[in-house]
Protein backbone atom coordinates (compact mmCIF):
# COMPACT_ATOMS: atom_id res chain seq x y z
CA UNK A 1 0.00 0.00 0.00
CA UNK A 2 2.84 2.40 -0.82
CA UNK A 3 1.11 4.07 -3.81
CA UNK A 4 -2.02 6.20 -3.81
CA UNK A 5 -3.85 8.07 -1.05
CA UNK A 6 -4.79 5.96 1.99
CA UNK A 7 -7.33 6.87 4.68
CA UNK A 8 -7.93 5.57 8.22
CA UNK A 9 -11.27 6.27 9.99
CA UNK A 10 -11.34 5.95 13.81
CA UNK A 11 -14.72 6.07 15.59
CA UNK A 12 -16.36 3.91 18.25
CA UNK A 13 -19.74 3.95 16.46
CA UNK A 14 -19.93 1.25 13.74
CA UNK A 15 -22.60 3.08 11.72
CA UNK A 16 -20.40 6.22 11.50
CA UNK A 17 -17.39 4.14 10.40
CA UNK A 18 -19.53 2.42 7.78
CA UNK A 19 -21.20 5.62 6.57
CA UNK A 20 -17.93 7.51 6.21
CA UNK A 21 -16.27 4.58 4.46
CA UNK A 22 -19.03 4.42 1.85
CA UNK A 23 -19.34 8.18 1.48
CA UNK A 24 -15.59 8.71 1.00
CA UNK A 25 -14.94 5.65 -1.17
CA UNK A 26 -14.35 7.78 -4.28
CA UNK A 27 -11.94 10.15 -2.50
CA UNK A 28 -9.22 7.67 -1.48
CA UNK A 29 -7.44 4.69 -3.00
CA UNK A 30 -8.01 2.64 0.16
CA UNK A 31 -9.94 3.06 3.41
CA UNK A 32 -9.43 1.23 6.72
CA UNK A 33 -11.42 1.65 9.95
CA UNK A 34 -10.76 1.23 13.68
CA UNK A 35 -13.06 1.34 16.72
CA UNK A 36 -10.56 2.72 19.24
CA UNK A 37 -7.09 4.27 19.49
CA UNK A 38 -5.34 0.98 20.23
CA UNK A 39 -6.69 -0.66 17.07
CA UNK A 40 -5.89 2.48 15.09
CA UNK A 41 -2.27 2.54 16.26
CA UNK A 42 -1.89 -1.17 15.49
CA UNK A 43 -3.02 -0.59 11.89
CA UNK A 44 -1.06 2.66 11.62
CA UNK A 45 2.19 0.94 12.55
CA UNK A 46 1.66 -1.81 9.97
CA UNK A 47 0.85 0.33 6.93
CA UNK A 48 1.03 3.90 5.66
CA UNK A 49 -1.97 6.23 5.96
CA UNK A 50 -1.83 9.75 4.56
CA UNK A 51 -5.01 10.94 6.32
CA UNK A 52 -6.63 9.90 9.61
CA UNK A 53 -10.20 10.93 10.52
CA UNK A 54 -10.63 10.42 14.27
CA UNK A 55 -13.36 11.05 16.85
CA UNK A 56 -12.24 12.94 19.97
CA UNK A 57 -14.05 10.65 22.41
CA UNK A 58 -12.78 7.09 22.06
CA UNK A 59 -13.00 4.14 24.47
CA UNK A 60 -9.83 2.85 26.10
CA UNK A 61 -6.74 4.50 27.53
CA UNK A 62 -6.22 7.06 24.75
CA UNK A 63 -8.72 9.62 23.49
CA UNK A 64 -8.69 11.18 20.02
CA UNK A 65 -6.44 14.10 20.97
CA UNK A 66 -3.85 11.77 22.49
CA UNK A 67 -4.12 9.61 19.38
CA UNK A 68 -3.19 12.65 17.26
CA UNK A 69 0.01 13.13 19.28
CA UNK A 70 0.96 9.46 18.98
CA UNK A 71 0.27 9.36 15.24
CA UNK A 72 2.29 12.49 14.53
CA UNK A 73 5.16 11.31 16.70
CA UNK A 74 5.32 8.16 14.53
CA UNK A 75 4.82 9.89 11.15
CA UNK A 76 4.86 13.71 11.31
CA UNK A 77 3.67 14.10 7.70
CA UNK A 78 0.31 12.40 8.41
CA UNK A 79 -2.77 14.66 8.18
CA UNK A 80 -5.50 14.31 10.83
CA UNK A 81 -9.10 15.53 10.73
CA UNK A 82 -10.83 15.50 14.14
CA UNK A 83 -14.60 14.99 14.45
CA UNK A 84 -16.66 15.25 17.63
CA UNK A 85 -20.18 15.77 18.92
CA UNK A 86 -18.80 17.87 21.77
CA UNK A 87 -17.11 20.68 19.87
CA UNK A 88 -15.73 23.58 21.86
CA UNK A 89 -13.25 26.31 21.05
CA UNK A 90 -10.81 24.83 23.59
CA UNK A 91 -11.01 21.38 21.99
CA UNK A 92 -10.48 22.82 18.51
CA UNK A 93 -7.46 24.86 19.64
CA UNK A 94 -5.98 21.83 21.42
CA UNK A 95 -6.47 19.68 18.33
CA UNK A 96 -4.77 22.25 16.08
CA UNK A 97 -1.88 22.68 18.51
CA UNK A 98 -1.30 18.95 18.43
CA UNK A 99 -1.07 19.14 14.64
CA UNK A 100 -4.60 18.40 13.36
CA UNK A 101 -5.30 19.40 9.75
CA UNK A 102 -8.91 20.35 10.47
CA UNK A 103 -11.74 20.09 13.03
CA UNK A 104 -15.36 19.13 12.23
CA UNK A 105 -18.35 18.78 14.59
CA UNK A 106 -21.05 16.10 14.51
CA UNK A 107 -23.48 15.41 13.00
CA UNK A 108 -21.03 15.10 10.12
CA UNK A 109 -21.99 16.86 6.90
CA UNK A 110 -20.79 14.34 4.30
CA UNK A 111 -20.36 17.02 1.63
CA UNK A 112 -18.24 19.12 4.02
CA UNK A 113 -16.02 16.22 5.02
CA UNK A 114 -15.56 15.29 1.33
CA UNK A 115 -14.32 18.82 0.70
CA UNK A 116 -11.88 18.56 3.60
CA UNK A 117 -10.61 15.18 2.39
CA UNK A 118 -10.04 16.68 -1.08
CA UNK A 119 -8.12 19.56 0.51
CA UNK A 120 -6.02 17.05 2.42
CA UNK A 121 -5.38 15.10 -0.80
CA UNK A 122 -4.29 18.29 -2.58
CA UNK A 123 -2.06 19.19 0.38
CA UNK A 124 -0.51 15.72 0.23
CA UNK A 125 0.22 16.05 -3.49
CA UNK A 126 1.69 19.53 -3.03
CA UNK A 127 3.96 18.35 -0.20
CA UNK A 128 5.07 15.44 -2.36
CA UNK A 129 5.98 17.81 -5.20
CA UNK A 130 7.87 20.09 -2.78
CA UNK A 131 9.72 17.09 -1.35
CA UNK A 132 10.80 16.00 -4.83
CA UNK A 133 11.93 19.54 -5.65
CA UNK A 134 13.94 19.74 -2.40
CA UNK A 135 15.60 16.43 -3.22
CA UNK A 136 16.61 17.69 -6.68
CA UNK A 137 18.04 20.89 -5.20
CA UNK A 138 19.87 18.92 -2.56
CA UNK A 139 21.38 16.64 -5.20
CA UNK A 140 22.57 19.76 -7.01
CA UNK A 141 24.33 20.97 -3.84
CA UNK A 142 21.94 23.84 -3.11
CA UNK A 143 20.79 23.48 0.48
CA UNK A 144 19.12 26.26 2.48
CA UNK A 145 21.61 29.00 1.65
CA UNK A 146 24.75 26.96 2.45
CA UNK A 147 27.41 27.99 -0.06
CA UNK A 148 30.39 25.86 -1.07
CA UNK A 149 31.74 23.02 -3.19
CA UNK A 150 34.79 22.01 -1.16
CA UNK A 151 35.10 18.36 -0.05
CA UNK A 152 34.60 19.45 3.58
CA UNK A 153 31.25 21.15 2.92
CA UNK A 154 30.17 18.39 0.54
CA UNK A 155 30.50 15.99 3.46
CA UNK A 156 28.18 18.26 5.48
CA UNK A 157 25.68 18.18 2.58
CA UNK A 158 25.84 14.37 2.60
CA UNK A 159 25.17 14.20 6.35
CA UNK A 160 22.24 16.63 6.07
CA UNK A 161 20.60 14.60 3.30
CA UNK A 162 21.21 11.39 5.21
CA UNK A 163 19.55 12.54 8.44
CA UNK A 164 16.86 14.95 7.16
CA UNK A 165 14.35 12.26 6.20
CA UNK A 166 14.40 10.73 9.69
CA UNK A 167 13.16 11.95 13.08
CA UNK A 168 16.56 11.44 14.71
CA UNK A 169 17.82 14.05 17.18
CA UNK A 170 20.79 15.97 15.74
CA UNK A 171 23.67 17.79 17.44
CA UNK A 172 25.62 20.26 15.28
CA UNK A 173 29.11 21.12 16.44
CA UNK A 174 31.46 23.75 15.07
CA UNK A 175 33.21 26.99 15.86
CA UNK A 176 31.30 30.22 16.31
CA UNK A 177 30.24 31.70 12.98
CA UNK A 178 30.43 28.51 10.91
CA UNK A 179 26.70 28.46 10.11
CA UNK A 180 25.21 26.01 12.58
CA UNK A 181 21.71 27.51 12.32
CA UNK A 182 21.87 27.26 8.50
CA UNK A 183 22.59 23.54 8.85
CA UNK A 184 19.72 23.18 11.35
CA UNK A 185 17.36 24.92 8.91
CA UNK A 186 18.59 22.67 6.11
CA UNK A 187 17.76 19.57 8.18
CA UNK A 188 14.29 21.03 8.74
CA UNK A 189 13.74 22.16 5.12
CA UNK A 190 14.64 18.75 3.70
CA UNK A 191 12.49 16.88 6.23
CA UNK A 192 8.82 15.89 6.16
CA UNK A 193 8.25 18.59 8.81
CA UNK A 194 9.23 21.44 6.47
CA UNK A 195 5.66 22.79 6.29
CA UNK A 196 5.59 23.14 10.08
CA UNK A 197 7.32 25.68 12.35
CA UNK A 198 11.07 26.02 12.73
CA UNK A 199 11.67 27.63 16.14
CA UNK A 200 15.17 28.70 17.21
CA UNK A 201 16.20 29.68 20.75
CA UNK A 202 19.67 30.82 21.82
CA UNK A 203 20.10 29.28 25.26
CA UNK A 204 23.31 31.19 25.89
CA UNK A 205 21.59 34.56 25.53
CA UNK A 206 18.98 33.98 28.25
CA UNK A 207 19.41 34.17 32.05
CA UNK A 208 18.29 31.08 33.93
CA UNK A 209 15.36 32.99 35.45
CA UNK A 210 13.82 33.42 31.97
CA UNK A 211 14.98 30.23 30.30
CA UNK A 212 12.31 27.94 31.78
CA UNK A 213 9.53 30.32 30.72
CA UNK A 214 10.99 30.71 27.21
CA UNK A 215 11.28 26.96 26.74
CA UNK A 216 8.07 25.73 28.35
CA UNK A 217 5.86 28.85 28.53
CA UNK A 218 4.02 30.20 31.56
CA UNK A 219 0.53 30.70 32.90
CA UNK A 220 -0.98 34.10 33.62
CA UNK A 221 0.01 35.28 37.09
CA UNK A 222 2.68 32.59 37.56
CA UNK A 223 5.27 35.26 38.40
CA UNK A 224 5.59 39.04 38.55
CA UNK A 225 5.01 40.46 35.08
CA UNK A 226 3.21 37.38 33.74
CA UNK A 227 0.10 39.28 32.62
CA UNK A 228 -1.03 36.65 30.15
CA UNK A 229 -0.53 33.01 29.26
CA UNK A 230 2.50 32.55 27.02
CA UNK A 231 3.40 29.43 25.02
CA UNK A 232 7.03 28.33 25.17
CA UNK A 233 9.31 27.22 22.36
CA UNK A 234 8.28 23.56 22.63
CA UNK A 235 4.64 24.54 22.25
CA UNK A 236 5.35 26.97 19.39
CA UNK A 237 7.33 24.33 17.51
CA UNK A 238 4.41 21.89 17.65
CA UNK A 239 5.35 18.94 15.43
CA UNK A 240 7.97 21.01 13.61
CA UNK A 241 11.63 21.50 14.53
CA UNK A 242 13.05 23.12 17.69
CA UNK A 243 16.62 24.39 17.34
CA UNK A 244 18.48 24.75 20.65
CA UNK A 245 21.53 26.91 19.95
CA UNK A 246 24.41 27.09 22.46
CA UNK A 247 22.86 24.15 24.31
CA UNK A 248 25.98 23.70 26.45
CA UNK A 249 25.37 27.08 28.12
CA UNK A 250 22.43 25.69 30.12
CA UNK A 251 22.55 25.55 33.91
CA UNK A 252 22.46 22.13 35.65
CA UNK A 253 18.78 22.61 36.54
CA UNK A 254 17.83 23.52 32.96
CA UNK A 255 19.75 20.48 31.72
CA UNK A 256 17.60 18.27 33.97
CA UNK A 257 14.41 19.95 32.73
CA UNK A 258 15.40 19.42 29.09
CA UNK A 259 16.40 15.81 29.70
CA UNK A 260 12.99 15.09 31.20
CA UNK A 261 11.20 16.39 28.10
CA UNK A 262 13.48 14.39 25.79
CA UNK A 263 12.81 11.21 27.78
CA UNK A 264 9.05 11.53 28.29
CA UNK A 265 7.86 14.15 25.78
CA UNK A 266 5.91 15.79 28.64
CA UNK A 267 6.31 19.21 30.24
CA UNK A 268 4.22 21.85 31.99
CA UNK A 269 4.12 25.62 31.68
CA UNK A 270 5.60 27.61 34.57
CA UNK A 271 2.80 27.92 37.12
CA UNK A 272 0.70 25.28 35.35
CA UNK A 273 -0.44 21.79 36.25
CA UNK A 274 -1.80 20.45 32.95
CA UNK A 275 0.85 18.28 31.25
CA UNK A 276 1.61 19.15 27.63
CA UNK A 277 3.32 16.89 25.11
CA UNK A 278 5.96 17.77 22.55
CA UNK A 279 6.23 16.18 19.10
CA UNK A 280 8.99 18.56 18.00
CA UNK A 281 12.18 17.29 16.48
CA UNK A 282 15.18 18.53 18.47
CA UNK A 283 18.26 19.90 16.73
CA UNK A 284 20.92 21.38 19.02
CA UNK A 285 24.21 23.18 18.44
CA UNK A 286 27.34 24.11 20.36
CA UNK A 287 30.80 25.53 19.75
CA UNK A 288 32.22 23.85 22.85
CA UNK A 289 34.08 20.55 23.35
CA UNK A 290 31.18 18.68 24.97
CA UNK A 291 33.19 15.65 26.01
CA UNK A 292 35.63 17.90 27.87
CA UNK A 293 32.68 19.59 29.60
CA UNK A 294 31.38 16.16 30.63
CA UNK A 295 34.78 15.32 32.14
CA UNK A 296 34.74 18.64 33.99
CA UNK A 297 31.22 17.95 35.27
CA UNK A 298 29.61 21.02 33.67
CA UNK A 299 27.41 19.08 31.20
CA UNK A 300 25.34 15.95 31.82
CA UNK A 301 26.54 12.86 30.01
CA UNK A 302 23.02 11.38 29.73
CA UNK A 303 21.73 14.61 28.15
CA UNK A 304 24.62 14.59 25.67
CA UNK A 305 23.74 11.08 24.51
CA UNK A 306 20.09 12.11 24.12
CA UNK A 307 21.06 15.12 21.98
CA UNK A 308 23.96 13.58 20.08
CA UNK A 309 22.10 10.72 18.37
CA UNK A 310 23.36 11.97 14.99
CA UNK A 311 26.33 14.39 15.13
CA UNK A 312 27.17 16.84 12.34
CA UNK A 313 30.56 18.56 12.50
CA UNK A 314 30.86 21.83 10.53
CA UNK A 315 34.35 22.72 9.31
CA UNK A 316 35.91 26.07 10.13
CA UNK A 317 36.30 28.48 7.21
CA UNK A 318 40.10 27.99 7.23
CA UNK A 319 39.42 24.28 6.58
CA UNK A 320 37.42 25.04 3.42
CA UNK A 321 39.38 27.89 1.84
CA UNK A 322 38.31 26.82 -1.66
CA UNK A 323 34.81 28.07 -0.79
CA UNK A 324 35.93 31.60 0.15
CA UNK A 325 35.72 33.07 -3.40
CA UNK A 326 32.22 31.61 -3.81
CA UNK A 327 31.13 33.08 -0.47
CA UNK A 328 32.63 36.48 -1.33
CA UNK A 329 30.80 36.57 -4.66
CA UNK A 330 27.53 35.57 -2.98
CA UNK A 331 27.82 38.18 -0.20
CA UNK A 332 29.02 40.88 -2.57
CA UNK A 333 26.00 40.49 -4.85
CA UNK A 334 23.56 40.28 -1.94
CA UNK A 335 24.87 43.37 -0.13
CA UNK A 336 25.26 45.50 -3.26
CA UNK A 337 21.60 44.82 -3.99
CA UNK A 338 20.47 45.36 -0.38
CA UNK A 339 22.36 48.64 0.09
CA UNK A 340 21.75 49.90 -3.47
CA UNK A 341 25.43 50.01 -4.40
CA UNK A 342 27.01 49.57 -7.80
CA UNK A 343 28.54 46.11 -8.37
CA UNK A 344 32.08 45.79 -7.03
CA UNK A 345 34.88 43.40 -7.81
CA UNK A 346 37.79 42.10 -5.74
CA UNK A 347 41.29 42.37 -7.18
CA UNK A 348 43.35 39.18 -7.43
CA UNK A 349 45.74 40.49 -4.74
CA UNK A 350 42.86 41.27 -2.35
CA UNK A 351 41.30 37.88 -3.08
CA UNK A 352 44.57 36.20 -2.14
CA UNK A 353 44.61 38.09 1.17
CA UNK A 354 40.99 37.14 1.87
CA UNK A 355 41.57 33.51 0.93
CA UNK A 356 44.65 33.08 3.12
CA UNK A 357 43.38 35.01 6.19
CA UNK A 358 42.78 33.03 9.39
CA UNK A 359 39.10 34.04 9.85
CA UNK A 360 38.68 33.30 13.57
CA UNK A 361 35.04 34.41 13.22
CA UNK A 362 34.52 32.08 10.23
CA UNK A 363 31.76 32.74 7.67
CA UNK A 364 30.05 35.28 9.94
CA UNK A 365 33.23 37.39 10.06
CA UNK A 366 33.68 37.13 6.28
CA UNK A 367 30.07 38.18 5.77
CA UNK A 368 30.52 41.22 8.02
CA UNK A 369 33.75 42.23 6.28
CA UNK A 370 32.15 42.08 2.83
CA UNK A 371 29.12 44.10 3.98
CA UNK A 372 31.45 46.71 5.49
CA UNK A 373 33.40 46.96 2.20
CA UNK A 374 30.20 47.28 0.16
CA UNK A 375 28.93 50.10 2.38
CA UNK A 376 32.16 52.06 2.90
CA UNK A 377 34.28 51.52 -0.25
CA UNK A 378 33.58 54.12 -2.94
CA UNK A 379 35.46 52.55 -5.87
CA UNK A 380 34.42 49.66 -8.08
CA UNK A 381 37.47 47.50 -7.24
CA UNK A 382 38.62 46.40 -3.79
CA UNK A 383 42.40 46.27 -3.26
CA UNK A 384 44.43 44.87 -0.34
CA UNK A 385 44.84 48.36 1.13
CA UNK A 386 41.03 48.61 1.39
CA UNK A 387 40.74 45.55 3.61
CA UNK A 388 40.50 45.71 7.42
CA UNK A 389 43.90 45.85 9.13
CA UNK A 390 43.37 42.57 10.97
CA UNK A 391 43.27 40.75 7.62
CA UNK A 392 46.10 42.40 5.68
CA UNK A 393 49.74 41.35 6.01
CA UNK A 394 52.28 44.14 6.71
CA UNK A 395 53.41 44.45 3.08
CA UNK A 396 49.91 45.56 2.03
CA UNK A 397 49.42 48.18 4.76
CA UNK A 398 49.69 51.84 3.86
CA UNK A 399 49.92 53.39 7.33
CA UNK A 400 52.90 55.54 8.22
CA UNK A 401 55.74 54.00 10.25
CA UNK A 402 55.17 54.13 14.01
CA UNK A 403 57.45 56.50 15.88
CA UNK A 404 57.20 55.33 19.48
CA UNK A 405 56.74 52.14 21.51
CA UNK A 406 53.50 53.54 22.93
CA UNK A 407 52.11 53.97 19.41
CA UNK A 408 53.12 50.42 18.51
CA UNK A 409 51.41 49.03 21.62
CA UNK A 410 48.25 51.01 20.93
CA UNK A 411 48.16 49.85 17.32
CA UNK A 412 48.58 46.22 18.36
CA UNK A 413 45.88 46.58 21.02
CA UNK A 414 43.49 48.16 18.54
CA UNK A 415 44.07 45.34 16.02
CA UNK A 416 43.54 42.69 18.69
CA UNK A 417 40.25 44.25 19.84
CA UNK A 418 39.04 44.77 16.28
CA UNK A 419 39.81 41.15 15.36
CA UNK A 420 38.08 39.85 18.51
CA UNK A 421 34.99 41.99 17.83
CA UNK A 422 34.81 40.69 14.27
CA UNK A 423 35.28 37.12 15.44
CA UNK A 424 32.38 37.46 17.91
CA UNK A 425 30.12 39.43 15.56
CA UNK A 426 30.48 42.54 17.81
CA UNK A 427 28.89 40.67 20.74
CA UNK A 428 30.53 42.67 23.52
CA UNK A 429 30.24 40.23 26.42
CA UNK A 430 31.66 37.37 24.34
CA UNK A 431 34.44 39.65 23.03
CA UNK A 432 35.38 40.71 26.56
CA UNK A 433 35.60 37.06 27.65
CA UNK A 434 37.73 36.22 24.60
CA UNK A 435 40.15 39.08 25.39
CA UNK A 436 40.17 38.39 29.12
CA UNK A 437 39.03 41.89 30.10
CA UNK A 438 35.92 43.32 31.75
CA UNK A 439 33.01 44.60 29.68
CA UNK A 440 33.63 48.06 31.13
CA UNK A 441 37.25 48.02 29.94
CA UNK A 442 36.12 46.87 26.50
CA UNK A 443 33.64 49.76 26.25
CA UNK A 444 36.40 52.21 27.18
CA UNK A 445 38.83 50.77 24.62
CA UNK A 446 36.19 50.72 21.86
CA UNK A 447 35.37 54.37 22.55
CA UNK A 448 39.04 55.29 22.58
CA UNK A 449 39.79 53.60 19.25
CA UNK A 450 36.46 54.40 17.56
CA UNK A 451 35.45 50.75 17.21
CA UNK A 452 31.65 50.96 16.98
Amino acid sequence: MSDGFHLLIVDDEPNIRSGLSKGLRSEADSIETAGDASEALHKFQRQTFHLVIADVRLPGELDGLQLISRILSLRPDTMVIVITAHGTVETAVDAMRRGAFDFITKPVDLQLIRQQVRKALEHHRLCDEIRQLRDRLADAGEISGIIGNSPAIQEVYRQIRQVAGTDATVMIQGESGTGKELVARAVHDLSDRSDRPFIAINLGALPETLLESEMFGHEKGSFSGATRQKPGCFEQAGSGTLFLDEVTEMSPKSQVDLLRVLETGAYTRVGGEQPLYSDARIVSATNKDVRLMIEEGSFREDLFYRLNVVPIQIPALRERRADIPLLIEHFMQAFCQRHRREPKQVSSEAMEVLTTAQWPGNVRQLRNVIERLVVTHTGDTIHPSDLPRELTPPQHRTTAPLRTLAEACEAAEREAIEAALAARDFHREQTARLLGISIRTLHYKMSRYGLH
